[in-house]
């Protein structure tokens, strides 16, 4: 990537967002408002080479994409009223209402509640998240026309229901939070561990975002305990980020990381909030229990001194909550380390996941501990194939590589 590409990049992370926001609160126009932000972001691509980055790059994008909106509704004699609305767009300050940061804000706007709680999930990922409809695809486990139709169909319901477009009020934050909450959790994922091949194995700028504005949502609902938990397991997974990938490039697992390279102060802090949620006496939700199981994960000092009949339990009562294949299938990852491979490799194939990368990956492991090489071999080979992730690839290739003389 050039040094140019590399400056359009980071203050694409940091502007876009904010652009998007500001011309759909003022615009009433969601298409309009990501349409008009990216043809800004076009053509500092076609100018900054020439002219040179300008001394603020993100007015330079603000400025150009006003315009571009103005100039847009000009054109388009039927909305006058927006034409208008539009010329004021220099002069009219903007109320933040009951959430001040501007990422944050259209997050619960993405999330209105007369949205199907996939759609909202959806679009929020798309239009705040910045990630690709390949991504969000994966991340829901479908394919990516279907995604497509889903965000398409979301973005024509706000049109055609004239759902408003504003500053979310204080009232409005309960019913939202749920869909917010769902899509800080998959930007973090995401980021975490990204999906497409393209991009870095991990994207250490959505894992700070996703922290940062849950930080904020838990500001705004201090009592809330899934809002807590959320951040329990996002402070308790982005704790072992720096142990993750090998200098290698290569993916290394929970069991063969280097436990004195994780962030004690982050465990410390998500410690902290999940002895607090337990302390409650309140019923655990799903960020709950999942914070619990990566406390248990980073309370060992060893991978031998992990509590596995803990995690198992823990998974037992996720599944009361969320009786998925996913949860299904991390739970029978556990049951291996309690009752023995074959006991989780009966429960493994059983699920409805042969889509999905981790299932196959999950029973090649399986039937490598049981000495099934040439089905181990097979199912690496699939998980291999649907893998986008580069250190997790790395990772896959050279343990199916290891069963080449066995």
């Amino acid at each position: 990537m050039t040094g140019l590409d590399d400056v359009i990049t980071r203050v694409h992370r940091a502007e876009w967002a904010r652009l998007v926001a500001t011309l759909a609160r003022r615009l009433g126009d969601l298409d309009l408002a990501e349409e008009t932000a990216a043809e800004a972001f076009a053509a500092a691509v076609e100018h900054w080479p020439v002219d040179g980055v300008p001394p603020n790059p993100g007015a330079w994008l603000t400025t150009t994409a006003y315009r571009k909106a103005v100039d847009r509704l000009r054109r388009e004699v039927r909305r006058a009223d927006k034409h208008r609305e539009a010329l004021m767009l220099f002069d009219t300050p903007d109320p933040p209402g009951a959430i001040e940061d501007d990422r944050l804000r259209l997050v619960f706007t993405c999330c209105h509640p007369a949205l199907a709680m996939e759609a909202r999930i959806a679009l929020t990922l798309r239009m705040v998240g910045g990630l690709t409809v390949p991504e969000i695809a994966r991340a829901f486990l479908v394919q990516e026309t279907a995604m497509g139709q889903r965000i398409t169909r979301a973005k024509a319901k706000i049109k055609a229901a004239r759902i408003p477009y504003g500053v979310p009020l204080r009232e409005d934050i309960p019913a939202r939070v749920t869909g917010v909450l769902a899509v800080l959790y998959l930007i973090f994922n995401e980021g975490y561990l990204a999906s497409g091949p393209e991009k870095e194995a991990v994207r250490a700028d959505l894992t700070a975002e996703a922290i940062r504005l849950t930080r904020l949502v838990r500001a705004l609902l201090p009592a809330d305990g899934e809002t807590a938990g959320l951040l329990a397991l996002m402070l308790l997974t982005e704790a072992r980020r720096a142990a993750r990938v090998a200098v290698s490039g290569e993916l290394v697992n929970l069991a063969d990381q280097d436990r004195g390279a994780w962030d004690r102060a982050l465990i410390a802090e998500g410690h902290a909030l999940v002895r607090a949620r337990l302390a409650s006496g309140q019923a655990p939700g799903r960020y709950q229990i999942l914070a619990a199981i990566n406390a248990v994960h980073t309370d060992a000092r060893d991978v031998r001194d992990t509590d596995w009949s803990q995690v198992v339990a823990l998974y037992d009562q996720l599944l009361r909550l969320d009786p998925s294949p996913i949860v299904r299938l991390n739970r029978a990852i556990a049951v291996a380390e309690l009752d023995g491979p074959q006991v989780a490799l009966a429960e493994v194939d059983a699920l409805p996941l042969a889509g999905y990368h981790a299932y196959h990956a999950t029973r090649a492991e399986l039937l490598r501990r049981l000495g099934r090489s040439a089905q181990a071999r097979s199912a690496y080979d699939q998980a291999i194939e649907l893998t986008g992730n580069t250190a997790e690839r790395a990772y896959l290739i050279r343990r199916r590589d290891q069963l080449a003389g066995r």
